[in-house]
């Protein structure tokens, strides 16, 4: 089944995304190789497809896992969590509807 994996950042967490992001992709290329990765980005902090200093307000995976425990426990070891730029990580079954 697919997960929803919203993140929403911290305070600062420009440099704490930038100290863990050759880590955190390592992981989402692993999702996609494979093959369970249905769409993953960040949200710019602003209305512009490259934020610059204003960074960014989260992110989202949606992922492939064996359960809502496991899609928990793959978010929950994300680096970005571990460098504190995510600061609040929420975890939600996701049905696909379109496109088909």
């Amino acid at each position: 089944m697919f997960y929803a994996i919203i993140a929403e950042d911290g305070p600062d967490s420009l440099g704490k995304r930038g100290a863990a992001r050759d880590a955190h992709l390592k992981r989402m290329k692993e999702l996609q190789d494979a093959g369970r990765l249905l769409v993953s980005g960040a949200c710019p902090a602003i209305d512009s497809p490259d934020p610059g200093p204003a960074g960014y307000s989260g992110s989202l995976v949606i992922a492939e896992f064996e359960s809502l425990e496991a899609a928990q426990g793959w978010a929950d070891a994300d680096p970005y969590v571990a460098a504190g730029a995510w600061s609040r990580v929420t975890v939600k079954p996701f049905r696909k509807g379109h496109p088909r």
